[in-house]
């Protein structure tokens, strides 16, 4: 192929995404991406009697290269997704989620303690971003409601705990990815040691709970969210989809245990699941027992998308039990929830089907060498500002891309390669690397979390995307800022005091010129 390896490979992921923006509309965007891609692979007819072969060839490598690929790739969360679509209905149906809301409206009075609780909430569930989006959007949906906060607005809640929480988090799904990458690029210590030691200089995802926090206490908001708050405030408007697993026929003997219990089950069994497809029970699902009773190991050797499905499936059996035992809910009805629940995951599920393969188009057309030529290149310019290079390069490859683990997978060997792996300044451009990932991910349409935080708001993928990108590009430029200071102070406590200093700083100009409107008329 003429365009492998070059910046064409990039071309269509950036086309589906501009698309997406412009259009509002995310399917026929990422379609016309994994066409153009399609069209990369396969190379333009040079003749007319080329055509038919030009046709056929973009045909297969549409259907079998990019969709058949992408759906057995990603089966596992498909399931995990419908699965937990399925939990939701039966406890909306058993009036545990009315319930739930009924609690909040006595115990959480201001709009600041739902959205503060939507944001803690996040923080503690660090196992892994496509299930703390979707258990943090179905417990918090009911509260944030009630507070009248838009669906926009707990959907960024969402993604901005979810991957940069897990990227902080040594025991999660990402961490473990870190360590696996990092453990083969020889650098004198595990691959886990390296991703602790990372952890302080990881400014986006340490600046973003800042930034969340500060933004929520000082109560305002800026650029399209801000269009979307004032209306949820003002008419009760929360810009939900429709069919997002309300039932107005729920029990009304429900309580809050009828959501609580399920959900803690859940997080238990999801856990117990990724430790035993990990080997922590004695052998792994590929039939090593490297792992045995050591849980950080375990962890490090699973995969989510096999052991979440095996927690979920554990749960939606515990909580039709247990919802039968209360007498809440029907045999026939709980057997309802279930088409329910799966029509719920539909649209998650054909954006991801259609982002995975547009990334499996980019990865054909060499993106990954691209990126290495690229940085290899730069490495030949000032060392003490390579980290903020890092940062940029992989924030917009996992834009480009959708994927923080692909991203750090492409750029993790490169820094190694770049630094002595004794230096500050390796640790600094290691962070940076996962630092970039994590901000790209959480920018892009095509993000899986971007995606499962759509889903578990149950707001249009767009409108999530188009509220929450000034937010997110607003933490990128002061991250950017702070890892060229990082690479001149080479320490990690005064860059992040730097960092913290200058995000509240930053959110008060913001307040200054943007929080006068805060209560104005809601715009048409």
């Amino acid at each position: 192929m003429e365009m492998y390896g070059t910046i064409w490979a990039l071309v269509p992921p950036l086309v589906a995404i501009i698309l997406a923006l412009i259009t509002k509309e995310a399917y026929s965007s990422l379609f016309c991406g994994i066409l153009i891609g399609a069209f990369f692979v396969v190379g333009f007819p040079t003749s007319a009697g080329g055509i038919g072969e030009f046709l056929s060839g973009t045909m297969n490598t549409i259907i079998n290269d990019g969709l058949i690929s992408a759906i057995e790739g990603t089966a596992g969360i498909f399931l995990f997704l419908i699965i937990l679509g399925i939990i939701v209905a039966l406890i909306n149906r058993a009036g545990g989620s009315a319930a739930f809301g009924r609690w909040a409206e006595k115990n959480i009075k201001s709009r600041v303690g739902a959205q503060m609780a939507t944001f803690f909430l996040g923080v503690l569930i660090f196992v892994d971003d496509y299930f703390n989006c979707l258990t943090v959007g179905s417990v918090m949906r009911p509260i944030t409601d009630r507070s009248k906060i838009s669906r926009a607005k707990l959907s960024y809640l969402i993604d901005a705990t979810a991957a940069p929480v897990c990227m902080i988090a040594p025991v999660s799904s990402w961490a473990a990815a870190v360590s696996s990458v990092a453990a083969d690029a020889d650098t004198g210590v595990s691959g886990i040691q390296l991703f602790i030691n990372a952890i302080p200089y990881n400014y986006y995802s340490l600046l973003t709970f800042v930034f969340i926090i500060g933004l929520v206490v000082m109560k305002f908001d800026y650029g399209p969210m801000a269009k979307h708050e004032k209306k949820a405030k003002l008419t009760g408007e929360l810009g939900a989809i429709s069919g997002d697993g309300k039932e107005s026929e729920a029990n009304p003997k429900g309580k809050v245990i009828d959501l609580l219990l399920p959900v803690i089950v859940l997080i238990i069994t999801s856990v117990l699941g990724m430790i035993y497809i990990g080997g922590f029970f004695g052998t792994d699902f590929w039939g090593g027992t490297d792992c045995a009773w050591n849980f950080v190991d375990a962890f490090a050797n699973t995969d989510s998308t096999i052991g979440l499905p095996w927690g979920a499936l554990i749960a939606l059996i515990f909580t039709m039990i247990y919802l039968l035992i209360r007498r809440v809910i029907t045999f026939k009805e709980a057997m309802e929830c279930i088409p329910k629940g799966f029509y719920v995951m539909v649209p998650p599920i054909l954006i991801l089907t259609l982002a995975v393969s547009l990334k499996t188009m980019t990865a054909n057309l060499g993106a990954a060498e691209f990126v290495h030529d690229f940085m290899a290149n730069a490495a030949g310019g000032l060392h003490m500002f390579l980290p903020a290079i890092i940062f940029i390069v992989a924030c917009f490859l996992a834009f480009a891309t959708g994927t923080s683990w692909g991203t750090f997978g492409i750029l993790i060997p490169i820094v190694t390669t770049i630094f002595p792996a004794d230096s500050e300044l390796f640790i600094i451009g290691i962070s940076a690397c996962l630092a970039g990932a994590v901000c790209g991910d959480h920018c892009s349409p095509i993000s899986d979390t971007t995606i499962m935080a759509s889903a578990g708001a149950q707001v249009e993928h767009v409108k999530h995307v188009s509220t929450q990108l000034p937010y997110a590009l607003t933490v990128a430029g002061i991250s950017f800022v702070t890892y060229i200071l990082a690479g001149l102070i080479q320490n990690p406590i005064i860059s992040l005091v730097i960092g913290i200093a200058l995000t509240v700083g930053c959110l008060f100009v913001l307040k200054l010129i943007f929080g006068k409107n805060e209560n104005g008329p809601v715009e048409a």
